[in-house]
């Protein structure tokens, strides 16, 4: 290429810029130009509904912009996009059964209370706070928090499928703010304004949170016996039966599914009757006690009669997924053993130790850059994808025996 040539490229790829530039920037500023209008248009609707101009400014104070992580983590929920036993290998793991027995005995005074005040079994809360913020662990890594203002405005603004949603949550966390409950600074949460250690959005706090521990507030953000009480408080509140489980794993005769015996509920006897065992083979202590078939992996994965209180832990997070996980990570911590039908994977998973050596073999070449937590999501997959492609496997994305030891080799 001749000098003239080089510099006429360079000159046009310069132009070229600076026209891409031209289009994207005004529209850059006129989106935070009617996000910000749209805060101050907001503010009439907010103290219409008993906000104080006060407590709206100071939640809105630097927030100028709206959080584009929000919208991505909006389109990419894992209860509803990963396959079942991805989400419940995530989150039923080794230390997450360890660290809620060692709560369980920290905080025995306090579950003792909730038990008797509320009924909710001490193992099914322990299990709620692992899913919900790994015990609090997430709540003392400032990057797993959002500011709940600017998350629920930027889903008000942006997403039409929850605009009603957050403008509800939104007005409701400013009157949290403003009975002092919480500061605008520390209004913190996930990116649908969940907040604290047992994760509720604003609307399930001023319903359900309680002050257990005496001390004038509903502090679920630090206090984890007000957290704790909250959620058993939420579940009795929406029918949890006391001493009742959330279901039980069953052997099904060939004969009889979802599809054959329908979606409705059963009394365990009439399950019994069409042959429907529980695995171990004991009986179903309460024969007259409903249940519903569900195989959330079709017929080749494990089965489950779930009962009344599996559908009020959906109440917590209405997916399936979630409620199986509290339930199973529940037994674990009570001391009763994994499933006895493994999930249909197609491959021999990893262990949680072994993901993790996965997840730093993966970051050692290069291909992954998240945290090395043993979970195995969108991030783990991709690198695992791209290993895979440069290497002439298989693209499946899976965490396996066979591509750890690939890796080791």
């Amino acid at each position: 290429m001749t000098l003239f040539a080089a510099c006429r490229s360079n000159m046009l790829s310069s132009l070229l810029a600076a026209f891409i530039f031209s289009l994207s920037a005004p529209a850059v500023a006129l989106a935070d130009t009617g996000f910000r209008q749209w805060i101050s248009e907001f503010r009439s609707v907010a103290t219409r509904n008993g906000v104080s101009g006060r407590t709206y400014d100071a939640v809105f104070a630097g927030i100028s912009s709206p959080d584009p992580e929000v919208i991505r983590k909006a389109n990419f929920q894992p209860e509803f996009k990963s396959k079942v036993w991805d989400y419940i290998d995530n989150r039923v793991t080794e230390s997450a059964i360890e660290t809620g027995r060692e709560m369980k005995v920290r905080y025995k005074r306090w579950l003792d209370i909730i038990e008797r005040r509320y009924g909710v079994d001490r193992n099914i809360l322990l299990a709620i706070w692992s899913m919900e913020t790994s015990y609090g662990a997430a709540l003392e890594r400032d990057t797993a928090l959002m500011s709940v203002a600017r998350s629920l405005a930027t889903l008000a603004y942006q997403d039409k499928r929850r605009r009603k949603f957050a403008r509800n949550q939104l007005i409701a966390a400013m009157k949290i703010v403003q009975n002092g409950d919480v500061s605008a600074r520390d209004l913190r949460g996930s990116w649908a304004g969940a907040m604290g250690h047992t994760q509720f959005i604003p609307t399930s706090y001023q319903t359900w949170a309680v002050d257990i521990d005496g001390d004038g507030r509903r502090n679920i953000w630090e206090s984890v016996p007000d957290a704790l009480a909250s959620a058993a408080n939420l579940l009795k509140k929406n029918g949890w039966q006391t001493g009742k489980t959330w279901g039980y794993e069953v052997h099904t005769p060939s004969n009889v599914s979802p599809k054959t015996a329908g979606t409705g509920s059963r009394p365990l006897s009439e399950w019994s009757r069409l042959g429907v065992k529980r695995v171990g083979g004991k009986a179903f202590p309460r024969p007259s006690d409903r249940a519903n078939l569900r195989e959330l992996a079709g017929r080749s994965g494990p089965s489950f009669l779930m009962l009344k209180n599996f559908f009020v832990l959906k109440r917590y997070n209405n997916a399936d997924k979630y409620a199986l996980a509290v339930g199973l990570l529940a037994d674990q911590i009570a001391g009763y053993g994994p499933l006895v039908v493994d999930w249909p994977r197609g491959y021999i998973p990893l262990d949680e130790e072994e993901r993790k050596e996965l997840q730093k073999r993966l970051l050692a070449l290069g291909y992954y850059d998240g945290e090395i937590d043993g979970k195995i999501g969108g991030g783990s997959k991709a690198a695992i994808r791209q290993f895979q492609a440069r290497n002439g496997i298989e693209q499946d994305g899976y965490a396996s025996k066979k591509l750890l030891s690939r890796l080791r080799n």
